[in-house]
């Protein structure tokens, strides 16, 4: 069967634009914006016409292959070969859906190489604790009756839930098997090993959460935070993956990010709603549920 490169070489051969440079560009860009109109038509006819446009699909294998042509011609003229062009968008749509596809193996635990003391757990019980403390709001979770953290409040003029956030880091933690900011309060410090304490569980590293944890937020409190929403904008997932690309969860791919941050606000919003409940962070299954109390 042709490959990529073996159509590619054979449709510079019938490429009459030896224009180099951007006149030579601006032909096949031109030309290949002619042929998605000239495709566009086809559509149209099918639309009007139904049954009776017999050759519909004749035509459409002939515009889309004078698509694939015009790529082939502009793939070279950028320095490109097809293959590399088909591989590299492979691995995008790969990273960005592959989750909901099932194209995405198992991801592996980046602390199970680490004495047991250092890993995190299979499964982790959080149990949300609400007070009132000099007219504020403040929630702390407890994990086995011991304080997962201090008592959070919004931080803010108007309470908008921010004091929950601790959820968003138990998402990263159970979907991503990633949270220097968990880990440090579960006292699972990868410490045997110094230059990884130091760069995946050190400061910095927590503080790139915090900062995902709040631009999330931002996003989420201008979509409804996130209810009925099954797709996370892509530029905000681009963001993260660009924030995170010097650390261990730079082999997360955006569909798991994007996971993890649609289950961290389903649980969230419960938690706004009751004002309490039960937290279950499985480390196996990567995920993350809530419950009522008894």
């Amino acid at each position: 069967m042709l490959n990529f490169d073996e159509y590619q070489r054979r449709a510079l051969l019938t490429d009459l634009n030896k224009e180099t440079g951007e006149k030579g560009l601006t032909i096949s860009l031109l030309g290949l914006a002619g042929e998605a109109g000239e495709l566009l038509t086809e559509y149209k006819k099918q639309l009007r016409d139904g049954q009776a446009h017999q050759l519909f699909r004749e035509r459409v294998t002939e515009e889309l292959g004078d698509l694939l042509w015009y790529i082939a011609s502009l793939a070279h003229k950028y320095g490109l070969t097809l293959a590399e062009v088909a591989d590299y968008n492979l691995r995008k749509n790969e990273d960005r859906w592959g989750e909901r596809s099932g194209t995405i193996n198992p991801h592996h635990a980046y602390d199970s190489n680490f004495p047991i003391a250092e890993q995190f757990p299979a499964q982790l019980i959080a149990t949300l604790k609400h007070t009132q403390e000099n007219g504020l709001s403040q929630s702390q979770f407890l994990v086995n009756g011991v304080p997962l953290g201090d008592p959070l409040s919004d931080n803010a003029y108007d309470a908008d839930g921010y004091r929950f956030h601790d959820v968003f880091h138990l998402a990263y933690a159970a979907v991503l098997g990633w949270s220097p900011v968990i880990r440090k309060l579960l006292n699972a410090k990868r410490r045997s090993n110094s230059l990884v304490d130091d760069v995946e569980d050190g400061g910095r590293a927590a503080a790139i959460e915090e900062g995902i944890s709040a631009l999330v937020f931002s996003y989420a409190k201008d979509h409804r935070f996130l209810e009925g929403v099954q797709e996370v904008d892509s530029y905000l997932l681009q963001t993260i993956k660009a924030m995170t690309a010097h650390l261990e969860v730079h082999t997360r791919s955006m569909g798991e990010w994007e996971r993890a941050i649609l289950e961290g606000f389903s649980v969230w919003r419960q938690i706004v709603a009751n004002q309490s409940g039960i937290l279950t962070a499985n480390f196996s299954s990567h995920s993350l549920t809530y419950s009522n109390l008894p």
